[in-house]
């Protein structure tokens, strides 16, 4: 048997439903088949568990590995696309997966610490554009992976979902992310398999690599959209930092001067993510849908 924290069990349910119940029902089974599989001694699980169930793990000559499974879904197919396209240039490697399964076995990153804990965010950024410009390359042919304007779709839920209006959402803010996806779709660039998702809790340090990204979502979509997690986060420390404004103008900053980013195109999708982000986690009952407003309030004051 495996002992659930409360909140990672909430969590599964929340987000999917009946499946997510049944997931969390046969995970202690699945567990022990994958371990059967793959050969493995599982260990202890990290503790910040969110939507995946994620264990420390030893192969049978003692090699340290991670083991992650969750509900099998469309992120964590185009999860496992993506790391297998990156191929451990930037990112942790994938060693093997069962996208049926939603299971993934991957290299342990040692000694594992989040690029947070520099608490120095010029050379934190610094080290998040090297990243970026290790793993931005053309997507695949015949990938699994969806397009910002796929992504994009969140937004008609929320007027679906509130009859054509915004409901708790500052209107003025949902219509300018319309009125800015709608007009960055249209003249983006030359579209890269993005990471999507890189932010100051998914780049580790790492052995052999000094820095590696972790947790891919694996989206098609112009260079500049990958800045926008940077931006926005940590999150909700960010908003409690007298100085978030100058610190995300100078980390757009950075971007424009180490990879050549359009400065304007950044703000505006940065903006139109945050927004997108607070009805992601609406819609999963997460409160931190309100911390992603203010952010996204804070984010279109800055030029």
């Amino acid at each position: 048997m495996i002992s659930l924290p409360e909140a990672f069990a909430t969590r599964i349910q929340s987000t999917f439903g009946q499946a997510g119940s049944t997931w969390l029902e046969g995970l202690p089974s699945l567990l022990k088949q994958l371990a059967g599989r793959w050969s493995l001694t599982l260990d202890q699980p990290f503790t910040d568990l969110s939507y995946n169930y994620v264990t420390r793990a030893r192969m049978p000559d003692g090699m340290p590995v991670v083991l992650k499974v969750g509900v099998p879904n469309p992120e964590l197919t185009s999860e496992i696309a993506a790391l297998q396209h990156f191929n451990g240039e930037g990112a942790v490697k994938l060693f093997a997966a069962i996208p049926e399964d939603g299971a993934l076995l991957l290299e342990k990153l040692e000694p594992g610490e989040p690029v947070l804990d520099l608490d120095d965010d010029r050379s934190a950024t610094s080290i998040a554009a090297g990243l970026i410009r290790q793993l931005h390359r053309p997507p695949p042919e015949n990938g699994p992976f969806p397009s910002i304007t796929d992504w994009g779709r969140g937004l008609d839920r929320l007027r679906a979902t509130f009859n054509g209006g915004s409901g708790p959402f500052p209107a003025r803010l949902v219509d300018r992310a319309e009125q800015l996806i709608a007009e960055l779709v249209i003249s983006q660039g030359e579209p890269v398999l993005l990471h999507a998702d890189l932010h100051h809790w998914n780049v580790l340090s790492a052995g052999r690599s000094e820095w590696l990204a972790i947790d891919p979502k694996g989206l098609i979509g112009e260079r500049e959209y990958e800045a926008g997690a940077w931006l926005r986060n940590p999150i909700p420390a960010l908003l409690d930092w007298t100085d978030a404004r100058q610190i995300i103008q100078h980390r757009v900053d950075q971007f424009v001067e180490i990879l050549g980013f359009d400065r304007q195109r950044m703000f505006a999708w940065s903006l139109y993510q945050t927004v997108l982000a607070a009805w992601w986690s609406y819609e999963e009952s997460d409160p931190d849908w309100r911390v992603m407003i203010h952010i996204a309030e804070l984010s279109s004051l800055i030029r």
